[in-house]
């Protein structure tokens, strides 16, 4: 809807990768199997053990993995099946059914060392009400929102989200960092607009 193109050509991901340390892997292109049963999946309309088994059998083989999900039963599952696997990941499940770190209660946070039920407090941040998460009702708003986070003319809801969720990234990637610092290193990506000068970036490469 923005202008980014999914595609599976080496020469423009690495163009991206290159200029804007970037690029997007989509799923259906990269993943064979999964593309075959997407119409199904959709046609079920429920949750289905592909939910499951995408990240598991993911093809780049990431080092490095952030994952969120919806139940805690799963997080627990994904914790365990990760820690013998040497990669570098952190598992998130907001008590309150978000598979992100929704600030709007308690999260687990589970990692290969150690698993962390923490509040949205204890993260540096303010609960938030679900209802201050809405994400539009139509793709334009949703876009119109996204765009507003990356221009910094987002609520403090919105903001504060990106954030906690950008800076549990940056950690799973920057392990020695303490938490603080990928906080401001989350926060000044995105107010200084570096965020948004690389999402513009990324959607003019070919």
């Amino acid at each position: 809807y923005l202008g980014y193109h999914f595609t599976t050509e080496d020469a423009v991901l690495n163009r991206q990768l290159e200029r804007a340390g970037i690029c997007f892997l989509h799923a259906p292109l990269f993943h064979p199997v999964l593309k075959r049963v997407a119409h199904v999946r959709k046609n079920l309309g429920i949750r289905t053990f592909f939910n499951l088994l995408g990240p598991l059998t993911n093809p780049a083989r990431p080092a490095h993995l952030l994952l969120g999900v919806n139940t805690a039963e799963t997080a627990r599952m994904f914790h365990y099946l990760l820690q013998d696997t040497g990669i570098q990941y952190k598992v998130l499940h907001t008590l309150d059914g978000y598979d992100e770190l929704s600030l709007t209660g308690p999260a687990k946070i589970y990692s290969p060392s150690r698993e962390r039920l923490c509040t949205p407090e204890e993260l540096g941040f303010s609960t938030v009400l679900p209802a201050a998460l809405e994400a539009g009702k139509d793709v334009n708003s949703a876009a119109a929102i996204f765009l507003g986070i990356l221009q910094n003319k987002a609520t403090t809801a919105h903001r504060q989200v990106v954030i906690a969720n950008s800076a549990i990234a940056i950690q799973c990637l920057k392990k020695e960092y303490s938490f603080e610092d990928c906080i401001a290193e989350a926060t000044d990506s995105l107010l200084s607009g570096k965020a948004y000068h690389t999402f513009k970036q990324l959607i003019e490469i070919r």
